[in-house]
């Protein structure tokens, strides 16, 4: 693979489908085995969820109805989130409930699928789903492309220890 075939895999790709939904594709040069390991396994979420901040996993029950819970220390101070799992179905699926401890009561329903590509890769598409396009319109001018092109960034480092 050339390297500008590499950089744009590692691309954010960020669109709106409808107006009350966010979706997120990225490819990972990781076979999916390993990226449901890194999204399912506490130890291993830790290590890149909060964009490079320590991130403490207090709950990760991975199963239908399961909650977790993650919490992230930046120089910002300290951010919760979490939700429950609605459904998942290893190694492909997980659809699971997204709450800011910041904005209580405005949840959003994430499905997060794992595309074997055939060769090695994994695209991974993470579509969120919103109350209202003012929840949605919020998020995306959070700085969460950002935020989440770091943690994928730092997914990207982990994978490598892992293969």
């Amino acid at each position: 693979m050339s390297t500008s075939e590499r950089a744009a895999n590692d691309t954010l790709q960020v669109t709106t489908p409808t107006d009350r939904e966010i979706r997120i594709e990225r490819i990972f040069n990781a076979p999916r085995e390993q990226v449901w390991r890194a999204f399912t396994e506490p130890e291993l979420t830790a290590q890149w969820w909060g964009r490079g901040n320590k991130v403490t996993i207090e709950r990760m029950e991975v199963e239908r109805g399961g909650h977790w819970r993650y919490v992230e220390q930046s120089v910002d101070g300290v951010d919760g989130f979490e939700g429950r799992y609605r459904e998942v179905t290893p190694p492909e699926r997980i659809v699971q409930t997204f709450e800011w401890d910041g904005m209580p009561g405005y949840v959003a329903v994430d499905t997060v699928t794992l595309e074997d590509l055939g060769d090695g890769r994994t695209k991974v598409v993470d579509t969120s789903l919103f109350h209202t396009t003012e929840e949605r319109d919020g998020m995306l001018n959070s700085g969460m492309d950002e935020g989440l092109s770091q943690s994928y960034a730092a997914l990207d480092r982990l994978l490598t220890t892992l293969a």
